[in-house]
């Protein structure tokens, strides 16, 4: 999906202002930050390296990456509004066949400097590598942290229709009346999965692969829809939102979309650039855009890729046979 046409386009500065719209800064992080005033930041939202050896990254033992994470932590937090929250969004760290869930390490770090976790949120996806001496990984997590007590949470921006909007209280004062809310539901905690309920705790969104609307060149991108929900939910229209690690610009475009002033950073100028046409894209109507809220495909049994192939239906019938079968005998 393209958006639409001949949006005014806004200016692209090379630096903060905090009279400005859009920031795209190209070197370290923490140059970034020097020019940033304290609590400016309503939403700092990001997929940091993960040290995985990606193209991108020089990995580093694990005790030192989360050492240099602790420096632009800190940061961060100095320039996030006290009602702001902060989004950290990763997957795990694998040496030598042993998995490290990165948001475990990461969490005492954030607690360090006084955050409050709101949410352990699961991204739940389709694709991705198969595994051969383990179960494929197929999540990742975000983990939702708060400056303070006192934080900004748009509710009805994020209430999905309810699975029984007609369901009524059937005891006290409120007997006979209607139990929920006319806007949707609130977003529940129970982990399960439903589809195109994206309030769950469990987010079954696609990750950006080669024939996602959004792909290009960046080898770890995530899409805009995960980053909308956030911003929807956790911003007011005029917030300034945050991204560190913008890659090609997947988090500035969700802030963009929605009326929010963004900044973001990247050492890499190609992807400064990609991210620069991408907004470029955006306001002449051209982004390919998966829209929010979307339903993941569903493959309906006549795709070729999804038939059995010739070669293995030998083996499939086999196994057919032992589950009609049932137990063994005893």
């Amino acid at each position: 999906m393209s958006l639409p046409l001949f949006q005014t386009p806004k200016p692209i500065d090379a630096h903060f202002k905090s009279d400005g719209d859009i920031v795209l800064f190209n070197g370290n992080v923490q140059d970034l930050l020097t020019e940033i005033p304290d609590k400016a930041i309503q939403l700092v939202i990001t997929s940091p390296p993960y040290n995985l050896g990606k193209d991108y990254e020089h990995r580093v033992d694990i005790e030192k990456y989360l050492e240099q994470q602790t420096e632009i932590i800190a940061e961060l937090c100095r320039v996030l509004k006290d009602e702001g929250s902060l989004c950290w969004q990763v997957g795990n760290f694998v040496d030598d066949g042993e998995v490290f869930p990165l948001d475990i390490l990461y969490y005492g770090i954030f607690k360090k400097f006084g955050l409050r976790l709101r949410n352990r949120i699961i991204w739940r996806f389709g694709h991705g590598l198969h595994a051969s001496k383990r179960f494929s990984g197929r999540y990742e997590t975000i983990l939702w942290f708060t400056k303070s007590d006192k934080y900004l949470f748009n509710l009805d921006n994020v209430r999905v229709p309810s699975k029984y909007p007609g369901k009524r209280h059937f005891k006290g004062e409120k007997k006979g009346q209607l139990s929920g809310n006319p806007l949707g539901k609130n977003p529940s905690d129970v982990w399960e999965f439903v589809l195109q309920d994206w309030e769950q705790e469990i987010w079954d969104i696609p990750n950006v692969k080669a024939n996602h609307p959004e792909k290009t060149d960046h080898p770890c991108q995530y899409p805009i829809e995960l980053v909308e929900r956030c911003v929807l939910a956790l911003t007011n229209e005029g917030d300034w939102v945050l991204d560190p690690f913008a890659g090609v610009g997947s988090s500035l475009l969700a802030a963009i979309k929605n009326n929010r002033h963004a900044v973001g950073s990247d050492k890499e100028k190609e992807y400064i650039d990609l991210a620069r046409e991408r907004i470029f894209s955006y306001f002449n109507g051209t982004l390919g855009y998966r829209p929010l809220g979307t339903p993941v495909y569903q493959p309906t049994g006549k795709d070729s890729v999804s038939k059995v192939p010739d070669e293995w239906k030998e083996v499939y019938a086999q196994r057919t046979m032992l589950e009609e079968k049932g137990e063994y005998d005893k």
